[in-house]
């Protein structure tokens, strides 16, 4: 869908803000004095505040001992030799389901007895 069949909502170009009118004088009073005070707090803690800085990263530990004795040992992959055998597939070995039906479309439904297939044969599709 292009831009020129959206609303204004998806507009790039922004929003322009028209005048503000209050209710009253007393409204407009309130709203001058508010928007002082938020100013005068931000600036407040603005100059209070100061960036600190990242300390350097350390490459190496250097407060750490090591004994001879921690030597690891290689790891040992031989115990992966060859191909792997593939998972046996399932297959249903009961006498309680007589088959599969397809009743609509991609449907696949059990039969367990041989009225359900009849019915089944016989329905709609």
């Amino acid at each position: 869908m292009t831009m020129h069949l959206e609303g204004p909502w998806l507009s790039m170009t922004g929003k322009r803000k028209g005048k503000v009118k209050y209710k009253s004088a007393e409204a407009k009073r309130q709203a001058e004095e508010q928007a002082r005070e938020w100013e005068n707090l931000k600036n407040k803690y603005k100059s209070t505040t100061t960036k600190v800085s990242k300390p350097a990263v350390k490459t190496m530990r250097t407060d750490v001992v090591r004994r001879e004795s921690d030597v690891r040992p290689k790891s040992l992959n031989s115990w992966i030799t060859g191909a792997v055998s593939s998972k046996p597939s399932q297959q249903y070995t009961g006498d309680m389901v007589k088959g599969i039906t397809v009743v609509h479309k991609s449907c696949l439904q059990p039969v367990f007895t041989e009225q359900e297939a009849i019915d089944a044969a016989h329905m709609r599709r």
